[in-house]
């Protein structure tokens, strides 16, 4: 037996034979909880960090940036760093690191002290989540993973809903600072927790003495490429809009860089005994199917969650507290459907929920393609309650299934890889969203001007009629027309503005939409408590 199969599989037997596994499902939850709201938490608060650090806002948005950056860079290492050390040391390892260096961004005294900070935390972030998905794997026993997963489920998918609201309200009631200090206080709770609770059980720590005798290279130049790529391709997705995209040398020059990363790392990858990402596992057609549609579902989830409070804060005038209220009533449906689902998930095919799930999703994107003046709180909100509906089919028996028919000594790869998806994913659909939005309003805002025609019957009826009106409200002729013309321009403005939002919606519909035959196309797993068999 490998050194790595004896780890996993005696960590397995004796976390099973150990403290409660909800209480430990309960205690990675809060600590991944933590690290995915800090990829959201910040966005809302880059004007206050701008304003306090005296930089520009386009300086200030690199916080969000290095962060990812830093994420996708320790997720490349996190299977390698978890069977050398062992998973617990490493994942409070991690959690130690991420909660002190967000501390530390809470004081950053300049620019330059956050981003070194930010970049720390990431880091020490990157690890977190897909170890504790590899812990969770082997605290429960396969029967009762759905269950498991639904607990850590509920801090995947809640913590991006519930970052800009918590941001926002610190940032406008106390200040930028509290937005990473929080993670202090609960961190501290979660390292001392975890390192009480945890056991590390005999096999895996001669297991992890093993792995270390039989000398398993670092993969260095695997490292290198696969960091490269993710790296850069997270530079590229999150400055692409700021920088114009391809206009800009910077991003010119950052997208040949990830590309040669790429060109570069299969063929290497893939001819290693001991790779740093086993890509061959994602020629397999379940782990590749899972692994797009985690992406698809990264790309809803963090493209609603970024650009429905966007909308209804510019469009229709909310606050940033009411805007996060606007997802709340989704959160909760959220919460609630994650516990259904993993009870259903050891019942019914992984496959069939997924694509279930798929199709309530797009059903929610399609809702909101009839966005346009005079809608209320609720028509936001129950489009939201529906996309609650849909996240949990997908994200709970997506996660099971990934793991379907691997060898224990792969699971920390493929949770690393499921991961990157999630990330990958929603970078790409918030990039993708604000490319659709940007230049898809341009593109309405120019056709709206052509069919304002002076001349025409309609437009001197329209003028005549707003011009009368601000007359009324005690305007002088002359400003009265003044007012009209700026009148009919916002309203040509909010109109294209609509109308590049139901692009972005329709967008997603489509991406929500190819989930359906994805997930189709894998296979039967085993349900009712039988192990999967490695094949």
């Amino acid at each position: 037996m490998s050194a790595t199969a004896t780890i996993d599989g005696g960590s397995a037997a004796a976390s099973r034979a150990g403290p409660n596994p909800w209480l430990i499902a309960v205690l990675v939850a809060l600590a991944a909880f933590m690290e995915v709201l800090d990829t959201t938490i910040a966005n809302v608060a880059l004007r206050y960090i701008a304003g306090s650090l005296g930089v520009g806002q386009d300086e200030a948005s690199w916080v969000v940036t290095t962060y990812l950056v830093a994420n996708a860079v320790a997720l490349t290492a996190s299977s390698y760093l978890a069977r050398y050390f062992g998973r617990k040391a490493y994942f409070l390892g991690c959690l130690s690191v991420f909660t002190a260096s967000s501390v530390l961004c809470g004081f950053a005294w300049n620019l330059n002290a956050l981003l070194f900070f930010r970049i720390l935390q990431g880091l020490g972030g990157g690890g977190m989540v897909p170890l504790a998905q590899s812990i969770l794997a082997d605290a429960f026993p396969p029967e009762k993973r759905g269950q498991g997963f639904a607990l850590f489920g509920v801090a995947l998918v809640v913590a991006p809903v519930v970052g800009p609201t918590l941001g926002g309200w610190l940032s406008d009631n106390l200040s930028w600072h509290w937005a990473f200090l929080i993670n202090g206080p609960v961190g501290l709770l979660a390292v001392g927790s975890i390192a009480m609770l945890l056991g590390t059980p005999r096999n895996e720590a001669e297991g992890c003495k093993t792995f270390r005798r039989e000398g398993m290279s670092f993969d260095l130049v695997g490292f290198v490429l696969v960091a490269t790529f993710l790296g850069s391709l997270e530079i590229v997705l999150d400055r692409g809009l700021i920088d114009d995209w391809f206009s800009s040398t910077f991003i010119i020059k950052t997208a040949a860089v990830c590309a040669f990363a790429f060109v570069l790392m299969i063929p290497w990858e893939v001819t290693r005994r001991n790779p740093m990402v086993d890509v061959k596992l994602l020629a397999s057609r379940q782990l590749g199917a899972c692994f797009i549609v985690m992406a698809a579902f990264g790309t809803v989830l963090y493209a609603t969650t970024q650009f429905l409070p966007l909308l209804v804060q510019e469009d229709f005038g909310y606050t940033a507290t009411w805007a996060g209220l606007v997802l709340s009533p989704g959160g909760v449906i959220t919460m609630l459907m994650m516990f259904v689902v993993g009870r259903l998930s050891g019942k019914i095919q992984p496959r069939y929920l997924i694509a279930t799930g798929g199709a309530i999703a797009a059903l929610s994107m399609y809702d909101l393609t009839n966005v346009g003046p005079n809608l209320d709180f609720w028509f936001f909100a129950d489009t939201r309650m529906i996309l609650g509906v849909g996240l949990p089919l997908i994200f709970i028996p997506i996660t099971t299934a990934s793991y379907d028919g691997l060898a224990p000594d792969k699971i920390d790869q493929a949770s690393a890889l499921m991961n990157v998806a999630r990330n990958t994913g929603g970078s790409i659909g918030v990039a993708l969203a604000s490319n659709v939005l940007a230049h898809r309003e341009q593109f309405h805002q120019a056709r709206l001007v052509e069919s304002v025609i002076p001349s025409s019957e309609s437009y001197q009826h329209t003028m005549q009629q707003v011009t009368q009106f601000f007359m009324d409200q005690g305007s002088s002729a002359l400003e009265a027309k003044q007012q009209a013309f700026a009148w009919i321009a916002k309203t040509v403005g909010a109109q294209a503005s609509y109308l590049a939002y139901i692009d972005v919606f329709w967008t997603l519909t489509l991406v929500s939409l190819a989930i359906v035959p994805l997930a189709l196309a894998m296979r039967k797993v085993s349900l009712g408590g039988a192990a999967p068999v490695a094949h």
